[in-house]
């Protein structure tokens, strides 16, 4: 309610919500009226490459050893110069949070900043080091959350109206993991309406942008993460992931994404919005970064804090020491008849696998039957179709869907007119029936695929990351090879490899009336990253992570 009793719209709270976090952003930190003017605008539907025209470099904000500490390091010498003074907290959390500010102007890629209580703490992390003491393995890092994370005394709105101005009382479980392990948390970042998109676009924050390309999506639920990171303001940051929500932003970016298996990060007293105690397939906490070394650190340091005795939700799993075999056994997960891909995500797919081919790797060629995309998918869809939670939320609050959310329901619509289903029908059974029907087919296909690793002795599977690189906003729909390994509850490694090239653009691509995908246009992608995805079978994370970096080392070698 307004002051003189009115009821206020829902624009306007977002409005005001918007306009408090700008104001957070101090005045010396706003980007040149002058540089924005030089931009094509607005952006969402102009290519503007904010990465390789150096735009955050040209702002002027960031002094030169600022931008040194945010370009030149990844997170182990980041890790490392902080331990040894040559660098401070203070400078280095300044120098991410500039970066972060001039970021959020440009991209929308922030929700809130808590730059003041940042700077404290990093003061507190310098002053304890100057007395020979650290406080853990990640002293002084600065760390990057995505916003359904909750931070206490700060919103966790998640881009949804009816969370508006309801600050948390206390932190994410995995939060005080990260401070107690001696990291700084700086900014929390934005996701799409209901966090169920793949386009991080709501009602209260607005529309994050891809800095590779500004007309093209960054991938959802943790785009405002992907976005962040590609811009180099933050050197380690946190999303979530039930249907690819840290891999898709990850692939969109051109960044490392790591989904574990579930209940490994600590993923609890977060805010959702999904109906408490519906949790079907289960949502994990995961690393991006930029390079491989920086998501084992996060591993590593988070697993070794025994993390069960802050969050229930998990099991105590310490960090594991895993060997590493010189020749891999990799089973190649064909493009799905339903889900064709674009040209540059076949091409880069065929590529990757030739390298490791090449270098000696056995490469197990599987066939569409065994993979089984549509029936995971439509286990992983019918489930998640369960929980009505987030549409009662957007009800409540008056506030409309986004255009992602019709442009996944034109999916739905598009993919029942032509696809017979494989489950049966469930439309007479009680909700609870209904859901033992489903869990019975999910451990079909875990079966199922249990036994195909065993068929062919796989070490690993590289699988398409998407259908397409990141695509013009609003248009990136269902995420079929990545809700594969979340029904299956494989960790997977979103690795980049190449970007939309030269050889791609006289290729053509059409979708028939019995397929799902974005429209292919060369000239909107061109310069778009690429990407592969590599997964392990359940609880085997670190090994995947080995294998990733081992696979990673391959693609790296055709540069």
């Amino acid at each position: 309610m307004g002051s003189n009793g009115a009821t206020v719209s829902w624009q306007e709270r977002a409005a005001n919500k918007r306009l408090e976090c700008a104001n957070k952003i101090p005045e010396e930190w706003k980007i040149p009226a002058q540089l924005l003017a030089d931009l094509e605008s607005p952006l969402s539907d102009k290519k503007n490459d904010l990465i390789r025209a150096q735009t955050i470099r040209k702002s002027g904000i960031l002094t030169d050893r600022e931008l040194a500490i945010t370009e030149d390091y990844q997170v182990a010498g980041l890790i490392a110069a902080l331990a040894d003074g040559s660098l401070t907290a203070a400078e280095v959390t300044l120098a991410y949070s500039k970066r972060a500010a001039v970021a959020q102007q440009l991209v929308a890629c922030l929700t809130e900043t808590m730059f003041d209580e940042a700077r404290e703490r990093a003061l507190f992390l310098d002053n304890l080091r100057a007395q020979g003491k650290l406080a853990g393995p990640l002293h002084g890092l600065p760390i990057s959350i995505k916003d359904n994370f909750n931070y206490k005394g700060v919103d966790s709105t998640i881009g949804m109206i009816s969370f508006l101005d309801e600050k948390a009382s206390e932190n994410s479980p995995l939060v005080n993991i990260l401070l107690d392990l001696g990291a700084v948390i700086y900014v929390k970042t934005n996701v799409p309406q209901t966090m169920m998109t793949t386009d991080s676009h709501n009602n209260v924050f607005d529309r994050t942008l891809n800095p590779w390309n500004t007309t093209l999506g960054p991938g959802g639920s943790s785009g405002g993460e992907g976005a962040l990171l590609a811009l180099r303001g933050s050197p380690l940051g946190v999303g979530t992931d039930i249907g690819g929500s840290i891999r898709i932003p990850a692939h969109c970016c051109g960044l490392y994404g790591f989904k574990p298996s579930t209940q490994r990060v600590p993923n609890g007293g977060m805010r959702v919005c999904n109906t408490s105690g519906m949790k079907f397939i289960l949502s994990c906490a995961g690393p991006l970064s930029t390079d491989l070394n920086g998501i084992e650190t996060f591993f590593r340091s988070v697993f070794e804090a025994q993390p069960a005795r802050l969050d229930s939700t998990i099991l105590d799993i310490p960090w594991r020491e895993v060997p590493v075999k010189s020749t891999l056994r990799i089973g190649v997960v064909p493009e799905s008849s339903i889900f064709p891909l674009h040209p540059p995500v076949r091409r880069v797919l065929a590529e990757a696998v030739c390298l490791l081919e090449a270098q000696g790797h056995q490469i197990i060629h599987l066939t569409e039957e065994e993979c089984r995309i549509m029936q995971s998918n439509e286990i992983g869809w019918t489930l998640f179709g369960m929980d009505q939670g987030s549409k009662k939320h957007l009800e409540s609050a008056g506030e409309p869907p986004v255009s992602a959310m019709h442009y996944l329901m034109k999916q739905a619509a598009k993919i029942m007119s032509f696809y017979k289903p494989t489950l049966p029908d469930t439309t007479s059974l009680d909700p609870l029936h209904k859901l033992a029907l489903l869990n019975t087919h999910r451990a079909e296909l875990r079966e199922a695929y249990r036994k195909t690793w065993l068929q062919h002795d796989l070490d690993i599977c590289i699988a398409p990351p998407a259908q397409t690189t990141a695509v013009l906003h609003d248009t990136f729909g269902v995420a079929p090879y990545t809700t594969l390994t979340n029904v299956l509850d494989y960790p997977s490694c979103i690795i980049p490899f190449g970007e939309v090239g030269p050889e791609d653009a006289n290729e053509s691509f059409t979708v028939n009336d019995n397929q799902l995908g974005a429209e292919y246009n060369f000239e909107n992608l061109q310069g778009a990253p690429c990407s592969i995805q590599v997964f392990t079978t359940t609880m085997r994370d670190e090994e995947c992570l080995q294998m990733a970096k081992q696979i990673d080392e391959c693609l790296k070698s055709k540069k």
